[in-house]
């Protein structure tokens, strides 16, 4: 209470969230204007009978069960940074734009980020339309209305991403994170009012549980999100004229959720890409189109299954990512570079074999903890039979770690100012 008393009191650290907030305002105020000509009743028949758009809504911000003008939210930049992300794999200038050349290449590659997601919100917001219009959910387009409605939802996935990154430079979180976690905490008190809505006299002892469960989970979610595993590094002592530099003591740390919210997303993406298209298909009136609808629909309503599948997924998706985007390799390389090495191992390719035998053991672990996070609403609608109480999954992920996020860099400048008040 007394540190967020001391961000009021200061008077630049007081603009700086008072900023944030007001920009955060702005993207919820945009976020309730939908575009004309919707059909309410068939837009939530759509969103009720397809995950995906569930998902998706989530990223959006709540935009697009609205149909706003952002209804795509920072979704296009996020695809457009996995995109970027994937190709320093493929090529290799691009990887050493990202990691050698510094402050200079890490804005490269954002300003990349930046153009390749105007395409993406062009592509994204006419396969929606279209979608939307065969489902009948609004009209049928004009070409040049379908030209002025992709405009104005690129525009609004441009103007979120220029939010996003104005919040940025305040330094009071990540912008587009902290866009997604207001979009997520904005839905909570509509959560709350259907959860009391369809209380059932007699079990309250089971909401007693939930909400323990509850503040449980979450400790473990923050628990498991700031375990790190600390590899001692030494540096040389190395002598320029008359003074010695070096011989100091640090460590590597290596995070157990190395991959973040990452894997759930390619996840449950990959998981309900069949319903999607099953719903596509659904307007065909052919028997093997009906055949395979049904057998997709089984899938679904089959709560164990379908757990058991996103569990594996997720799994097996937090190493693909892990290893794409940590290279022990370029780590060890760095450490030989700055005369850094960890004891009882050589440098160069014994150090980088064994970074990478540790994180394969913290991914591990870190995999399994996604895992369980992102099945958990499943096992509690399994285990309660009420739909309305669901725990974990990806949004209370994101809600924690931009938390912890957040706090951490108010902290940092607050103790920023306690030295410049000393000194």
């Amino acid at each position: 209470m007394q540190k967020f008393l001391q961000i009021f009191r200061a008077p630049d650290l007081r603009k700086k969230v008072l900023m944030v907030l007001f920009l955060l305002l702005v993207f919820r105020l945009l976020a309730a204007i939908p575009i004309p000509g919707i059909d309410t009743a068939r837009l939530e028949q759509l969103f009720s009978s397809n995950q995906l758009f569930g998902f998706l809504d989530l990223f959006s911000g709540g935009g697009l069960s609205q149909l706003s003008l952002v209804m795509l939210g920072v979704g296009p930049y996020i695809t457009a940074t996995i995109i970027m992300q994937l190709l320093t794999i493929i090529f290799p200038k691009l990887k050493k734009a990202y990691y050698e050349e510094g402050a200079e290449g890490r804005a490269k590659f954002n300003r990349i980020s930046r153009y390749l997601t105007v395409p993406l919100a062009a592509l994204q917001g006419y396969g929606f339309l279209n979608l939307l219009v065969s489902q009948k959910v609004i009209g049928q387009l004009a070409p040049i209305e379908m030209i002025s409605n992709i405009a104005v939802i690129t525009a609004g996935s441009v103007f979120l991403m220029w939010i996003g990154e104005l919040i940025s430079e305040y330094k009071i979180g990540n912008g587009v994170s902290l866009i997604i976690f207001a979009g997520i905490v904005g839905s909570l008190p509509a959560d709350l009012f259907y959860s009391i809505q369809n209380y059932t006299p007699g079990v309250l002892p089971t909401y007693v549980a939930f909400v323990v469960l509850a503040i449980v989970v979450i400790a473990g979610v923050v628990f498991v999100s700031e375990g790190e595993r600390k590899i001692p590094v030494s540096y040389a002592k190395q002598v320029r004229g008359n003074k010695v530099y070096g011989g100091v003591a640090s460590y590597l740390p290596i995070r157990v959720n190395q991959a973040g919210v990452i894997p759930i997303i390619f996840a449950i993406s990959l998981l309900l890409l069949p319903q999607f298209f099953v719903q596509i298909a659904s307007v065909s009136s052919s028997s093997i189109v009906a055949a395979v609808s049904a057998w997709v629909n089984s899938f679904y309503n089959n709560l164990f299954l379908y757990s058991i599948a996103y569990f594996v997924l997720v799994v097996v998706f937090t190493y693909f990512y892990t290893a794409i985007t940590f290279d022990p390799q370029e780590i060890s390389k760095n450490l030989q570079r700055s005369g850094g090495f960890v004891p009882g191992i050589r440098p160069g390719q014994s150090t980088a074999e064994m970074i990478s035998k540790v994180v394969h053991r913290t991914t591990f672990f870190g995999a399994l903890f996604l895992g369980l996070i992102a099945i958990l609403p499943n096992v509690t609608q399994m285990v309660t039979g009420i739909k309305a109480l669901t725990i974990g999954g990806t949004a209370l992920l994101i809600v924690v770690s931009v938390a912890l996020e957040v706090m951490k860099q108010v902290e940092s400048q607050l103790t920023m100012r306690e030295y410049d008040g000393i000194f």
